[in-house]
């Protein structure tokens, strides 16, 4: 038990200690009124709220250059464990939270996340530290250059102390590379955390940081909430700026980044209410275009549970999710009937297996001018493509049409996207949020197979693995539709259980209003077994 009368220097030896913090001792009134301080049970500042650490830190509860110094002992104590934060830049980080805590002394406050510590996905550029994209070939590039959404954290105060692990160039649903190796799920190591923003997730689910900022083009920041059990948020798209430094593969215009279709940067956090303080940052266009163009999105519909007008698709006769994740999903229901809410047994006039199609369609023809160093995709698909029979309707089928398309077969996928809008906007005239599943799986065992030859257990039978993660991702990325996932519960296993709330086009805050509600219903975050400490 730390007393409020110690002197700080006795406080840093029990803090770097790992001792028990209690949070009724450790923070004042308006941090033990914040979410986390309501739990008894919760031992070091690792499971606490980016939210609430920054308001320790304003408060002078605690300084910022403690805070980065028991981040920094519990990477060295447990992310041995995981490999999650690959890459860290602690010199760097000290000297900016040093000067936090002078600024704050005088009564400075550089924004909403002063002194916060924090990590981010290794394919978002942080300038002085490693950008490797998971490749041996870029495993010594150090950008110059912020990406937009890192100088908008940074300009918030913020203080990035390490990058975290992806798969190869990001294209897997695993995190694994010939760079920084695999990495663990906290829950389980015998599982993965998902990707490609498994490491984010990894370290937030463990601890190691107090926020994260991750990408999605295939449920990149969806799919890893899920599989370790914290909250998520893909943005509508194109509302935060996905521009950033040189891309190092690039021979000409490397500091002029174009656009990609479906892509968004969003935050991981511990709280559904970080998702909120994250997003009031890095919301903004591209900062070539800030001179004249400002992003404001409404406030939520609604405040309160009872409130919300909620849509059901819990099931699918296609792409059904395992009992585990049934029985998650409806006991959520049955405790938000508890709280009085009413739901509406309307779904979208959308085709779950048709979006899921259409995602990998637009992904590939997205990225198919994209050449990965040293592979030759495009190349290799126009071989293939004159030897395609019209009946081959099969994912390597597909995806060398839609490698291989033409512009006009483009705009027929663009105008079936665009009704698809459509109908999404028809739909949330009545409805405020769409409750669904994440994934039709909790985590899984770590498999290495290359995806597109990946297959796994599902209910008794071999299925293609993409058709098992993925489908229910699809459903908000074709519609550049805003989607929050929050933590529900927990398999017999005890792997996380996530659900996906789906908000209309541009009202983020929506989804993440009802996420909030629904972390006040269920209970704070409680850390995995082995990293309360």
């Amino acid at each position: 038990m730390i007393d409020k009368t110690m002197t700080r220097r006795q406080f840093n030896k029990l803090f770097m200690a790992g001792m028990l913090i209690s949070t009724e001792s450790l923070l004042n009134s308006s941090l033990a009124a914040s979410s986390f301080a309501k739990s008894s049970d919760i031992g070091g500042l690792g499971s606490y709220s980016a939210t609430s650490l920054v308001k320790a830190i304003k408060s002078k509860q605690i300084g910022a250059t403690e805070l980065l110094r028991y981040f920094m002992d519990r990477h060295k104590r447990l992310d041995s464990r995981i490999n999650a934060v690959v890459a860290t830049d602690f010199e760097g980080a000290l000297k900016r939270a040093q000067k936090a805590d002078e600024a704050l002394s005088r009564g400075e406050i550089w924004g909403s996340l002063h002194g916060l510590p924090m990590t981010i996905k290794d394919n978002i550029e942080v300038a002085g530290m490693p950008t490797t994209y998971g490749s041996p070939r870029f495993s010594g590039y150090i950008p110059e250059q912020n990406a937009d959404v890192v100088q908008s954290l940074l300009d918030a105060g913020a203080i990035i102390f390490g990058k975290t692990n992806i798969p190869l160039f990001g294209k897997d649903t695993q995190s694994f590379n010939d760079v920084y190796g695999q990495t663990n799920n906290p829950w389980d190591i015998s599982k993965t955390p998902g990707g490609s923003s498994g490491g984010s997730a990894a370290a937030l689910a463990a601890g190691l940081t107090g926020l994260e900022i991750g990408n999605d083009i295939g449920g990149s920041i969806r799919l890893p909430a899920h599989f370790c059990g914290v909250y998520g948020h893909k943005p509508s798209y194109n509302i935060v700026s996905m521009h950033g430094g040189k891309k190092p593969w690039k021979k000409t215009h490397t500091n002029y980044p174009v656009d990609l279709d479906l892509a968004v940067d969003g935050p991981l956090a511990r709280s559904a209410e970080d998702l909120k303080l994250a997003m009031d940052i890095i919301i903004g266009p591209p900062s070539y275009q800030r001179k004249a163009i400002k992003i404001k999105l409404p406030g939520p519909r609604k405040t309160k549970l009872k409130e919300f007008r909620v849509g059901l698709w819990l099931d699918d006769s296609v792409n059904p999710p395992d009992k585990d994740i049934r029985n998650c999903l409806q006991k959520m229901v049955s405790d938000l009937t508890k709280e009085g809410v009413i739901f509406k047994t309307k779904q979208p006039d959308v085709d779950l297996k048709r979006c899921h199609l259409l995602r990998g369609d637009l992904a590939t023809s997205t990225l198919s001018h994209i050449r990965s160093p040293g592979h030759y995709e495009y190349e290799w698909a126009v071989s293939q493509a004159k030897t395609l029979k019209n009946e081959d309707q099969s994912h390597a089928a597909r995806w060398i049409r839609a490698m291989t398309g033409t512009h006009r077969d483009w705009n027929k996928l663009n105008e079936e996207r665009a009704i698809i809008r459509q109908k999404w906007d028809d739909y949330f005239q009545d409805i405020d949020v769409l409750l669904c599943p994440v994934a039709r799986i909790a985590a899984h065992n770590h498999d290495h197979t290359k995806i597109e030859k990946r297959f796994i257990q599902f209910d008794g039978k071999l299925e293609n693995y993409w058709d098992v993660v993925g489908p229910w991702n699809s459903l908000a990325l074709v519609a550049y539709l805003p989607a929050t996932v929050a933590p529900i519960g927990f398999t017999p296993n005890n792997l996380p259980v996530g659900v996906q709330i789906i908000g209309p086009y541009l009202e983020d805050y929506t989804p993440i209003q009802f996420a909030m509600l629904l972390e006040r219903m269920n209970g704070n975050y409680k850390p995995p077994q082995g990293f309360e400490f």
